[in-house]
């Protein structure tokens, strides 16, 4: 009984330390949703003043350019996942792999060889577990990420993609004839969807209706210099941006993710918290009943051996 009794008690200090980590836990990722949303809505002015410029200059001038133009029989298509660095983020990696996973049955099936490219040491391990070539990798940000590791990323990306799926950059790797980007998106603290979208050959977005809020018609712009030099620079920003707000709002779902996990792993410590308390005090006093019983039982001994 004393044994049973030190095992419980030591089952419910594990689950008292597993809650007060979970909780810490979940306060952090809680503060990080607050400043990965506040970093969407920072970025959404300029994201917004770059589509309607790069909406202008695709509408007003029919101009060959091959970020613009879908590749005859396209042959390899490269695919960069955002997934997250740490672990303990509820299904946050598992369905963006999924997703990704439908991605590349659905361009195979387009007769179209997949490229991986990865963000998150949790999409990278997967891979690696089930050794999957992966072409490139970034590490290290997923919580965080900056409009710098956007910018090397896209570079990366941007490289493969001129190059053609027919030949390969300088640095050995394949070029590529598409570039698609599997992300998640944050819909609120209780959803998070993974989606895809083609990154290039590139399709300019309009922003979504309700980011138009007091938004007016474009404006009748003059280009100086001509439409296919602005091209020429403006299409990598775009692209940048794009790459950027995939990362930031992955960041905030992964966060999001992660406080809805570490709020059910709180929750489920303290109900087996109260659960071995009970079962303890039930063992305390049956240990006590048994002490009393065994106590009460001697006396009578006694008492019995003396009478005689």
């Amino acid at each position: 009984m004393a044994a049973q009794l030190r095992q419980l008690k030591a089952r419910l200090k594990s689950a008292q330390s597993i809650k007060k980590i979970t909780k810490a836990m979940e306060l952090v990722a809680t503060s990080r949703i607050a400043k990965a949303q506040e970093r969407v809505a920072a970025s959404l002015p300029y994201a917004r003043a770059m589509t309607d410029v790069m909406t202008s200059l695709a509408t007003s001038a029919t101009i060959n350019h091959p970020l613009l133009q879908p590749r005859p029989n396209p042959r390899k298509a490269g695919i960069l996942v955002v997934t997250a660095d740490k672990g303990m983020a509820g299904a946050y990696t598992a369905n963006a792999l999924k997703h990704t996973e439908q991605l590349v049955k659905r361009l195979q099936e387009e007769g179209k060889q997949p490229v991986l490219y990865v963000v998150g040491r949790s999409g990278v391990g997967y891979y690696s577990f089930r050794e999957r070539e992966v072409e490139q990798s970034w590490t290290g940000f997923t919580e965080k990420p900056t409009v710098d590791d956007a910018r090397t990323i896209t570079r990366t990306l941007l490289e493969a993609f001129m190059a053609g799926g027919e030949e390969t950059v300088s640095d050995g790797h394949p070029g590529v004839d598409e570039i698609h980007v599997v992300s998640t998106k944050f819909v609120s603290l209780l959803t998070q969807t993974p989606q895809s979208r083609r990154l290039a050959p590139l399709e300019v977005e309009e922003v979504e209706e309700h980011e138009l809020e007091d938004h007016v018609l474009l404006p009748d712009y003059e280009f100086e210099p001509n439409p296919e030099a602005l091209l020429d620079s403006l299409l990598p920003k775009y692209l940048i941006t794009r790459v950027y707000a995939a990362l930031i709002e992955s960041a905030a779902s992964e966060s999001a993710s992660r406080r809805r996990a570490m709020k059910a792993a709180t929750d489920n410590a303290e109900e087996m918290s109260k659960d071995l308390t009970r079962e303890m005090n039930a063992a305390r006093q049956a240990m006590i009943t048994q002490e009393i019983s065994e106590i009460v039982g001697g006396a009578q001994s006694l008492a019995d051996a003396g009478k005689g």
